[in-house]
């Protein structure tokens, strides 16, 4: 039976088949442009009827490889047939085979998906459903036949075939068309050749385009702004991160900090940061996140009880293992400063983390310098006792090294200390008043001091919230006598950093304070 389409049918139709051909090109031109691409990451989140299978291609660098090489070329393959409008039938069913590799893979099946309403997730169905949908219609309503390179490829063959006449024929060819001849044939099977000069025009504008920020880069250790971040894969992973021991357990000497993932950028005057962190982290970022920390040898998360949910989910669906720190915070922060919560409600916070499965939990820094501040070091004994009777690590935190002392006075006694550690010389330091911009306010003092406590010690605020390149932050919080340093990373960030740290660990160590862990 032939096809017979009316003219609006057809363009809409080949409209279709050119936008699905501009999104598998774009997507395979992007991952080919993209340093160090892999598909590892997605294969390794897998968690359905065929994990192991895609667990054991991630596993394998020869067989990754080749996925990643099939994955790239196979989508600008594709893209560029569907634009072009050749070798249609069988460019269909191979995109459409690839898309449900990707949908078997990770599908958002109620159950196995993260949870969290999020863009091209719609429960079962996800934007790779929605695109092997349409690939169908392109395949059960073809249209290269009408307009495409496939219609001088029929002519070609024809002729060769002697099947066509020198006149026009009028017998129709199975699609309800008379086959084209000559000049007419050429513009049909050219006629989206000017799409693929659009789609190289807008590609090329894109990657010219830089921000005003990018354009006006400055040093970060002289000016308030970030230098552009450098994309590393986990295939320049340089080693295996060292670990510590705290009361038996081990802990990777860089511990990946909680505050990024539930929103707490420390961001200053720049009001909107916060909220976009918090967006940035929905919940399979975050998953992704922590899973990538464990492939670069982290071990640990450091949280508060907020994440405790997303954790103990994180560890329900087998995607990894990562311990976790809960701080133990007790102050509620108000439009009118803090004021002291109920002890109860902070000891409720202590159990939710411990009930989540914590590995660790310590008197948050600035619920310490508070009740220090307040001559309340009763409180930190109680929870500190509280914590050690329910079998879980100990561990006491503070930004001011006024509160250790006080804690060491009063004669406690945790398994580890929380401690922030950094110079003054950067450019926000420099203000006299405290603007969100200082976390260690006498680092020489905290060295002098901590040197004489016998107890790990896990140093945070490393990088000034962001304002201390991690090379400069990392060596001189271990170089002060850290034993583990806690240090906020994005995903895009945590190879890079994981290679800093085991750079610095492995190199000489201007330090006195002997390893404590």
């Amino acid at each position: 039976m032939s096809l017979q389409y009316r003219p609006v049918q057809i363009a809409f139709l080949l409209a279709l088949r050119v936008v699905v051909g501009w999104h598998f090109l774009y997507e395979g031109l992007v991952k080919l442009l993209m340093p160090n691409w892999s598909a590892a990451s997605y294969l390794e989140m897998s968690n359905w009827i065929f994990a192991g299978f895609f667990h054991w291609i991630a596993s394998n660098p020869t067989l990754l490889a080749m996925v990643d090489a099939i994955n790239i070329w196979g989508l600008m393959v594709i893209g560029l047939a569907l634009i072009l409008g050749i070798f249609a039938k069988q460019t269909i069913i191979a995109g459409m085979i690839l898309l449900a590799l990707y949908y078997v893979a990770n599908p958002p099946l109620v159950g196995l998906d993260f949870g969290v309403p999020t863009e091209g997730h719609y429960l079962v169905i996800n934007k790779i459903a929605v695109e092997f949908m349409a690939m169908g219609v392109l395949l059960v309503f073809p249209t290269s036949h009408r307009f495409g390179l496939d219609v001088l490829l029929r002519n070609r063959k024809q002729r060769k075939s002697g099947s066509l006449s020198e006149k026009p024929q009028v017998e129709p060819t199975g699609h309800g068309e008379p086959p084209s001849q000559g000049r007419r044939a050429w513009l049909r099977g050219l006629a989206t050749l000017p799409v693929m000069g659009l789609f190289g025009y807008a590609f090329a504008r894109k990657q010219q385009w830089q921000s005003w920020e990018e354009q006006n880069l400055v040093d970060a250790m002289t000016r308030a702004s970030a230098k552009t971040v450098d994309l590393v894969s986990l295939k320049e992973l340089k080693g295996e991160l060292s670990k510590g021991k705290i009361k038996g357990v081990e802990f990777s000497r860089l511990i990946l900090g909680g505050n990024l993932l539930s929103g707490w950028a420390h961001s200053r005057d720049l009001m909107y940061v916060s909220q976009l962190v918090k967006a940035y982290h929905h919940k399979d970022k975050i998953f992704g996140t922590l899973l990538l920390a464990e492939k670069c040898g982290i071990n640990t998360l450091l949280t508060n009880p907020i994440l405790c949910s997303i954790i103990t989910e994180y560890w329900k669906r087998q995607i990894g293992t990562i311990q976790f720190i809960s701080d133990c915070a007790g102050l509620d922060y108000t439009a009118q400063g803090a004021s002291a919560a109920p002890f109860e409600e902070f000891l409720a916070r202590i159990q939710k983390a411990i009930d989540h499965g914590a590995i660790a939990c310590y008197i948050q820094g600035e619920t310490a310098d508070y009740y220090i501040e307040n001559n309340r070091v009763d409180a930190i004994a109680r929870a500190l006792e509280y914590i050690r009777s329910q079998g879980v690590i100990t561990g006491i935190g503070a930004h001011r090294i006024e509160t250790i002392k006080a804690c060491v006075s009063a004669g406690l006694v945790p398994d580890f200390w929380m401690k922030t550690m950094h110079h003054h010389n950067y450019w926000s330091a420099k203000n006299p008043t405290w603007h969100d911009n200082m976390y260690c306010f006498k680092p020489e003092e905290t060295i002098q001091f901590m040197e004489s406590l016998t107890q790990p010690w896990i140093a945070f605020k490393v990088m000034a919230a962001g304002s201390i390149m991690p090379e400069d932050g990392f060596r001189y919080a271990f170089e002060s006598g850290a034993d583990f340093v806690c240090a906020g990373m994005y995903d895009f960030q945590m190879v890079k950093d994981t290679n800093i740290a085991l750079d610095i660990l492995k190199s000489p160590l201007k330090r006195k304070r002997e390893w404590r862990a």
